[in-house]
């Protein structure tokens, strides 16, 4: 690669910066690495490229820590039903999609807002008003529910003798029927078994989309949370044919009914990715579901729920199965990665972490703990002291109709205080990175890190922000997205800017620290490097 000087700018490098001197102007980097910062990369200035930064910001690239990019890729694909503002709107995108598809056998999508109905429920029979002859299957914007039409039941052999198991719920109507709503594992894995399987071209062509999304949103790494097996060649085909415009490391989900039958084919999976040498893509991660979501009361609760009493959520794992595997899956290699939610969730995860440190011994494993939305306070210093990673997706940290309508009279006024407590683990010195969960939310970091800082809606709800105790500054956020995502890939190298580092790096039209927060999302996007390849140009 030729020397590329960048300059006319402010390069922010994510290093601490003594206040008494000038953040540098300029950056070079050769064959994907920095090789100088500041004046003396402004002495290179008559390289074989220069890109003029225009004042803008040069800053290491973002970081995805928790993302799931082929459903991203698909719900692009349509039917678009994220975003559609009433019930009337969704069925009639569904209507269209399947005007315009005659040739498809099964209508599936996802991504439909819970909050347009009172309860997070929804009628197959809806549904059938527009595709009374094919199978329809929606996963809600969380993707822990399924709303499906009667002939998708029909399809998956599935009718009102259907029960409830520990890890799935049917909804039903008043009159004991099925209602069409599924809720969590086995009973959205019930309507899903009987879909066709993705072609491997289908998959490539949403990994395509996906990743271009994440470079134009200045993004050069991201941990897909969420890979099955049969995945794992779309993926190595994408890589091979260059089709991924970012990095993706692959987490494999660890089925809490069959564990022990995956290690092998796990093994197997993370050799032949490792033997293939592709650059942008590693498998070095497992993935734990330890409980649900609080909304459909299914996340795992100290203290049964204020709206059901009966109810304290649906763990996913036994906690003595969860150690085991945890050890089996240690001794591959393979770094934790578990989905935590409620308060017990997160208390399940921790003492699952610390029993494999006590078990395994002491090593860098770097494990992670994804969303960390209700915490006790007993547990917060536990991040720090067993070293794990807390991910959390900044655009949760706002009061939105989601957490009025839904989240708040779940738990009640007291326990809603609990969640998302991001200052206090900076403060206790645990890791923090930030993620987006994509498709449940945009997965562009220029929207997430206003409101790590505000806690605010885009309205600048409520005022002086929502637990504003748990407020975090811009440089902090940026850190999350940058140091903090690197630290958890494993890429010491990378995440800050310095002479040695790889130049993962993105190019703003403006310093994100001079803003007011809530413009932060309007701030352009210029330019992505990988490794000091630009895998983004706007308008190319």
């Amino acid at each position: 690669m030729p020397l590329t000087v960048f300059r006319n700018g402010t390069v922010w490098t994510g290093l601490p910066q003594l206040d008494s001197a000038a953040e540098p102007n300029a950056l070079a980097v050769r064959n994907g690495r920095v090789v100088a910062v500041g004046a003396e990369a402004e002495a290179l200035a008559a390289a074989e490229e220069v890109v003029d930064l225009g004042g803008g910001l040069l800053m290491p690239a973002f970081g995805d820590g928790h993302c799931h990019p082929a459903q991203g890729g698909f719900e692009r694909l349509g039917p678009r039903v994220r975003g559609c503002a009433d019930l009337a709107e969704l069925i009639a995108e569904v209507g269209r999609y399947v005007d315009e598809h005659p040739e498809a056998d099964w209508i599936i999508g996802a991504g439909y807002d819970a909050t347009l109905t009172s309860d997070g429920l929804f009628d197959a029979r809806w549904l059938d008003a527009v595709v009374p002859d094919r199978p329809v299957a929606l996963r809600a914007w969380d993707y822990h529910t399924l709303w499906c039409n009667t002939e998708a039941m029909r399809r998956a052999g599935i009718d009102d003798s259907v029960v409830d198991t520990e890890r799935g719920r049917f909804a039903r109507r008043p009159d004991d029927s099925l209602m069409g709503t599924m809720i969590e594992w086995d009973a959205v894995d019930a309507v899903l078994g009987a879909v066709p399987a993705r072609t491997t071209q289908e998959r490539i062509r949403a990994l395509a989309v996906a990743t271009e999304a994440y470079a134009a949103a200045g993004a050069a790494w991201i941990q897909d949370a969420w890979v099955e097996a049969d995945e794992v060649d779309a993926y190595l085909e994408a890589a091979r044919r260059g089709e991924l415009k970012t990095r993706v490391n692959l987490a494999l989900r660890a089925d809490p009914s069959r564990w022990r039958a995956q290690l092998a084919q796990f093994s197997a999976d993370q050799k032949r990715v490792q033997a293939a040498g592709f650059e942008r893509l590693t498998l070095r991660t497992v993935k734990f579901f330890i409980d649900g979501i609080i909304e459909n009361r299914t996340a795992a609760l100290l203290e049964p729920y204020a709206d059901d009493p009966c109810c304290s959520g649906m763990p996913v794992w036994p906690a003595d199965e969860l150690r085991a595997a945890l050890v089996e899956m240690d001794a591959l290699g393979l770094q934790p990665h578990l989905h935590a939610i409620g308060d017990a969730g997160v208390r399940t995860a921790l003492d699952a972490l610390a029993h494999l440190r006590e078990a395994c011994g002491a090593r860098d494993r770097r494990p992670v703990i994804a969303h960390v939305q209700m915490v006790d306070p007993k547990d917060l210093d536990r991040f720090s002291q067993l070293g794990v990673i807390a991910n959390i997706e900044p655009l949760w940290l706002q009061s939105d109709p989601v957490m009025t309508q839904l989240t708040v009279p779940r738990i009640g006024d007291t326990r809603a205080r609990l969640q998302y407590p991001l200052g206090s683990l900076v403060g206790s010195g645990a890791r923090v990175s930030f993620g987006s969960d994509w498709p449940v939310s945009d997965h562009r970091p220029l929207t997430g890190l206003p409101v790590a800082v505000t806690r605010q809606t885009s309205q600048r709800e409520p005022h002086g922000g929502w637990l504003p105790e748990q407020r975090i500054d811009v440089e902090t956020a940026m850190s999350c997205y940058t140091a903090g995502v690197a630290y958890q890939a494993l890429a010491d190298d990378r995440g800050v800017l310095a002479p040695g580092r790889v130049a993962d790096l993105v190019w703003l039209d403006r310093d994100l620290r001079s803003c007011d927060p809530h413009d932060i999302p309007d701030v352009a996007v210029l330019g992505t490097w990988l490794a000091g390849e630009r895998t983004y140009t706007p308008g190319a």
